[in-house]
């Protein structure tokens, strides 16, 4: 595994980051207390060419590899989750999904598009009965000539206000459990499509997340996604995509958390010395910095087992599951930290804290990826069966570092 930057790579970063330093942070406190998505920042990504990273030129995108997109999550992340999510949601779980899974007409029609930053994706898996365990869903596409009648809801849906093309996941025939899944491009034009935000979330709140609603939907037989029956396959694919950027993401909010409380250490003094000089202090700021460093290695380790077309489910499993832990207690350490301003708005750690919950818990929660990686361990899982069904990435994919 090279972990050498390359100076395309070095250079990304410091786009990325001045990006943010000019474009979000400024403005991100009165975006989180308005609860507002500002739609223009995507418009201002794809003018960077930062919407399709790792999507072929062909296709509209730059050609980059993963662990360029890891470096475009983590300083997205820094500024605020909630950037980070629109990106992983619209390439991880959806661009990438498209390009392994989508024919040649789809990709076409949707996936260029997605990839110059025209149009936005996003990805309706979960729904209200239905989050860890995907088999329990209940949307349904019933086959009826040349269409596909969709019926259902999905829940937690982010860009549900914002995303033009959604990547649909729904019962073609339950007799079949989760081999009677399928997956649908349903876009937002379609009659009897519908969303609704959710408010006042614990974190997150410049993002848009919600609701989207299917009331027979009629889906051309020409967006469905693979084949009939492919959509537990092709959701857990995408899922090695997005959470391999959510934990990318983490590093990015570890950063924020570190940079945050050195400035403070500086800046605050108690028994006649700075804070930093205290020994309880000083473990903190270490641990940050150690699970920044731990975080990293797993992060570039999946995205170096992605760049060579490996199979890396288990590794991505354990590079969401540590770096959006180690997020979530540097989060928690750089609020006690700032003590009593760490509460309040003023500073903003408190809502470093507030985000790094729900990365815990979306894209397969701790507990879930804990039992993963246990179940790898004692030998219980096996992903050779899994990789014989996935498809090869296309042949025309050339990804640069």
């Amino acid at each position: 595994m090279n972990l050498n930057f390359s100076d395309e790579q070095v250079m990304l970063r410091k786009m990325v980051r001045s990006f943010v330093d000019k474009e979000i942070i400024p403005y991100i406190k009165e975006w989180d207390e308005n609860q507002h998505f500002p739609r223009e920042i995507m418009q201002r990504l794809a003018d960077l060419d930062l919407m399709g990273v790792c999507i072929p030129e062909q296709y509209g995108g730059s050609g980059m590899d993963y662990n360029s997109l890891a470096i475009v999550c983590e300083e997205l992340e820094r500024g605020d989750t909630a950037f980070r999510t629109a990106v992983s949601v619209h390439i991880g779980l959806n661009s990438m999904t498209l390009l392994q899974w989508g024919s040649e007409a789809q990709k076409q029609k949707y996936l260029i598009s997605q990839a110059k930053g025209e149009k936005i994706g996003a990805f309706g898996l979960t729904e209200p009965n239905a989050g860890s365990d995907v088999a329990a869903l209940n949307t349904t596409a019933v086959k009826d000539g040349d269409y596909y009648i969709l019926n259902g809801q999905k829940t937690w849906i982010s860009l549900c206000d914002v995303a033009d093309y959604f990547l649909v996941f729904a019962y073609t025939d339950k007799s079949k459990a989760h081999r009677g899944i399928s997956a649908f491009i349903v876009e937002r034009d379609f009659e009897g499509f519908s969303s609704r935000a959710i408010k006042n979330k614990l974190g997150i709140r410049a993002g848009n997340t919600g609701e989207i609603f299917f009331d027979n939907i009629r889906v051309p037989k020409e967006n469905l996604l693979g084949e009939e029956g492919e959509g537990f396959k092709i959701a857990m694919s995408a899922l090695d995509n997005g959470r391999f950027t959510v934990a990318a993401g983490a590093c990015g909010q570890i950063m924020a958390c570190l940079e945050a409380s050195i400035a403070y250490c500086h800046e605050r003094s108690t028994f006649g010395k700075e804070i930093g000089q205290h020994q309880l202090v000083k473990q903190m700021i270490a641990k940050m910095e150690a699970g920044l460093q731990m975080s990293r290695l797993l992060v570039y380790r999946a995205g170096s087992l992605k760049n060579e077309g490996k199979r890396n489910t288990r590794e991505t499993s354990l590079a969401k599951w540590q770096a959006c832990d180690f997020a979530n207690k540097a989060a928690n350490d750089a609020v006690q930290i700032h003590g009593a301003y760490g509460y309040s708005s003023e500073y903003p750690v408190e809502r470093y804290l507030r985000n790094s919950k729900a990365p815990v818990i979306y894209e397969g929660t701790r507990e879930i990826h804990t039992l993963m990686q246990a179940d790898y361990v004692l030998g219980y899982r096996e992903d050779k069966e899994l990789r014989k069904m996935l498809p090869a990435w296309p042949a025309e994919v050339n990804v640069k570092a």
